[in-house]
């Protein structure tokens, strides 16, 4: 982090991105991947600079509404889209032709009728498989993908629809995991979409097996073992789709102190903006690591930080530890980089946003 550059901004809150650290780290995930195709899931944050910064080194962008679809083919217009997510419209499947994406991921027999109708398309069918993931902080259940008796539907479908194409198969099935948890969920994947897609005579079959690798709040320095995971990973053509884990580490979110009070025994600090910018923290049941730029490390009180929000939920961060802070004084958040500003509640209660800055 460029404290020197952070101190001379001129108003809180503001987002900083490191560009050159992302656009590294990002390089180095497509190194350790080998041929295992790397896609963007725009989702994490779809910053224009942001995905300008990472576009030279992944294969490719995954979107999931046809928003997203317009903005990346707006920002990168020659790169190569994958169009995911549930309940999509005849309006944002026909965007998607009109637009050329590389690959539509069908969550339904509907969607598959309904696509059916508009044009020509290569499809991968996701699949909910009925496969235990230990530790997983995120599954993605539920609505997500078909089961086997839906998948055959579709397979049914195709056969007698050739201007869709069939490539593979689209399998996320959990958030929050380590390296290995990971590589062995993609083994069991393929273990079980090679062989269904090979019996439908799909040639050179894909499997898409998502993102989900870990992310640890509480832990910023613990990283997923992107090397270790890439040496791993099954022989074939497979495409990883992660969001967090390439843009969390660098991104902050940095703000002042406007006031600090002890009600009932209990201190807080009111810092300028919330989780109306950040909400992450709200949203996943974490407190927000951060960093204290104006005061030295040393003697430290317990206070919880909280916004200007007229909620109890705007907590960036619950009895953590702080050097004794007072109006004035700067916080930088870290590992906002990533699921921050774009899911946040933005116009609740009208404040005014925070800026945007680029370190490059």
């Amino acid at each position: 982090m460029n404290l020197d550059y952070i101190r001379a901004l001129d108003r809180y809150p503001a987002y900083v991105y490191d560009l050159r650290g992302l656009a590294d780290h990002t390089r180095d995930i497509r190194s350790a991947l080998g041929a295992t195709e790397l896609f963007y899931a725009a989702k994490a944050n779809p910053d224009a600079e942001i995905l300008r910064a990472i576009a030279p080194h992944v294969d490719g962008v995954e979107v999931s509404s046809g928003g997203e679809l317009t903005h990346v083919r707006d920002v990168l217009p020659q790169a190569r889209i994958a169009f995911g997510g549930p309940g999509k419209t005849d309006e944002e499947l026909a965007l998607a032709l009109a637009l050329d994406v590389d690959r539509i991921h069908v969550e339904s027999p509907h969607e598959l009728a309904r696509l059916a109708a508009l044009g020509p398309a290569d499809v991968l069918l996701r699949a909910n498989l009925p496969i235990t993931t230990p530790n997983a902080v995120l599954s993605m259940s539920g609505p997500f993908g078909m089961d086997e008796d839906a998948l055959t539907d579709c397979a049914r479908h195709l056969a007698g629809t050739p201007h869709l194409r069939l490539r593979g198969v689209h399998a996320h099935l959990a958030s929050g995991l380590d390296a290995s948890t990971m590589a062995d969920l993609a083994r069991k994947i393929t273990d079980w979409a090679l062989p269904w897609l090979r019996a439908l005579d799909v040639a050179d079959p894909e499997v898409n097996i998502g993102g989900g690798m870990a992310v640890d709040y509480a832990e910023p320095d613990a990283r997923f073992d992107w090397h270790a995971y890439g040496a791993a990973l099954p022989q074939g053509t497979l495409r990883v789709e992660p969001g967090r884990a390439i843009t969390a580490y660098h991104g902050w979110y940095v703000t002042d102190v406007l006031d600090v009070k002890t009600t009932r025994g209990e201190t807080f600090v009111v810092l300028r903006g919330g989780t109306h910018h950040l909400r992450t923290p709200a949203a996943k049941g974490h407190d927000q690591p951060f960093t204290v730029l104006t005061r030295p490390h040393g003697t430290t009180m317990t206070a919880t930080l909280v916004g200007q929000l007229c909620t109890p939920k705007d907590v960036l961060a619950r009895n953590v530890p702080v050097p004794p802070l007072a109006p004035g004084d700067v916080l930088a958040f870290t590992m906002a980089g990533a699921y921050a500003w774009n899911i946040s509640h933005q116009n609740f209660l009208m404040h005014p946003p925070p800026t945007f800055h680029y370190l490059s």
